[in-house]
């Protein structure tokens, strides 16, 4: 008691009445299988036969900014696995450094009390908190288009530099 609906799951569609024909792909793509030769190997914004005939540059005029930036090859590549993982450590690590900046300066105001007025260590204790971020958002802007290992050595480099000395002398290590 099989009907041809009850066996559209089993096939690949290729002979569907639905299907578009005559479509175009994206300058650089070839289609190949069963049917490519239908396919043009136009632009997908220049899909009528007046775009078609002006050629691949005059195609291009079409394509969205972004997509003419991957199309010159002027865009950097997104991010790969690898430095997205060295990102999101580094990310976790600075955001652990600014919670030990809270923990050890507020373990320290009350000595700091006899040194510095009350609102210039609040003001030196929340600037400290904010530099471990300031850091990592600085040098992701600035290292953007840069290479990979100028970010993670400048990524490392601020590791050491905004270490919270208040929590490692003090705090849960110093005592």
């Amino acid at each position: 008691m099989s009907t041809d609906r009850d066996d559209d799951a089993l096939s690949w569609g290729d002979d569907d009445p639905t299907l578009e024909t005559g479509r175009a792909l994206p300058p650089g793509y070839v289609a190949v299988g069963k049917g490519s030769e239908t396919i043009s190997p136009t632009s997908a914004a220049g899909t009528d036969a007046d775009t078609a005939a002006r050629g691949d540059a005059a195609a291009t005029e079409d394509l969205p900014e972004r997509e003419l930036d991957r199309a010159d090859g002027d865009s950097s590549a997104p991010a790969s696995n690898a430095a997205l993982i060295i990102l999101g450590v580094f990310g976790g690590v600075y955001a652990l450094e600014s919670i030990g900046w809270i923990i050890g300066g507020l373990r320290l105001q009350q000595y700091a009390e006899f040194l510095v007025a009350p609102l210039a260590y609040q003001v030196s204790l929340w600037l400290a908190v904010l530099t471990p971020l300031i850091w990592f958002v600085t040098v992701l802007l600035l290292t953007r288009g840069g290479r990979s290992w100028v970010r993670v050595l400048l990524l490392v480099a601020g590791a050491v530099l905004v270490l919270p000395w208040p929590f490692i002398m003090v705090g849960a290590i110093g005592q």
